[in-house]
């Protein structure tokens, strides 16, 4: 499955409209992790993510990877 990235990518922007971050600009991986962390940590123990948080970490994981893949 050679296209699976455009077929990941439902609603391009969303993330970066998210994380406040302007059109055009890329996204800081500082600001990635801080936000992965958070949510990782939100999610330890008996605690539940909510459904707009876990479709966060899912948007920011798929980020973390596809950046990843670019070097």
């Amino acid at each position: 499955m050679g296209n699976w990235i455009q077929a990941a990518i439902k609603h391009p922007g969303a993330l970066r409209e998210k994380l406040g971050v302007q059109t055009g600009e890329t996204i800081p991986a500082k600001k990635l992790a801080d936000t992965h962390k958070n949510l990782s940590k939100a999610a330890e123990g008996p605690k539940k993510l909510t459904g707009s948080q876990r479709k966060l970490l899912k948007q920011v994981n798929l980020a973390r990877t596809l950046k990843s893949m670019k070097k």
